[in-house]
């Protein structure tokens, strides 16, 4: 088999704050955009890598959502324990300085891991939990 990861989903809650920092704090480029009756679904990836992408989308975009079900998306998504990718850099120090430098909620800074890892981890604007791994 030749399988390959195309798109994973983040929820956003604020699509101006997610491309803030999705294409201006990370470097991604957007490669749609779209908005449907009054949401709005972004798409984003790395530079030079088109066939991998995150898509970023309302968290109540599926009409099958009960109240009960928006009430406990809306209280994990403020935890961070919702959604979360994780990204890699070969340059993570730099990478976390740029991030410090911005006003984003810092979970972790540069660490050595014992699975053997060396990564960081932040908050995007929705609470989603970024990982970022050094890539050695």
């Amino acid at each position: 088999m030749d399988i390959t990861i195309h798109q994973s989903f983040l929820p956003h809650t604020d699509a101006e704050a997610s491309l803030a920092f999705y294409r201006d704090l990370l470097g991604f480029e957007v490669r749609n955009d779209v908005g449907y009756a009054g949401m709005r679904w972004i798409t984003v990836g790395p530079e030079g890598q088109p066939s991998t992408s995150i898509v970023l989308l309302p968290p109540f975009a599926d009409p099958g959502i009960t109240e009960e079900e928006q009430r406990v998306i809306t209280e994990m998504m403020a935890k961070g324990t919702y959604g979360g990718v994780n990204l890699a850099t070969k340059d993570l120090d730099g990478t976390f300085t740029t991030l410090q430098a911005s006003d984003i909620e810092i979970v972790q800074e540069p660490t050595e891991q014992p699975y053997g890892i060396r990564d960081c981890a932040v908050r995007d604007p929705s609470g989603n939990l970024i990982r970022i791994q050094e890539l050695r």
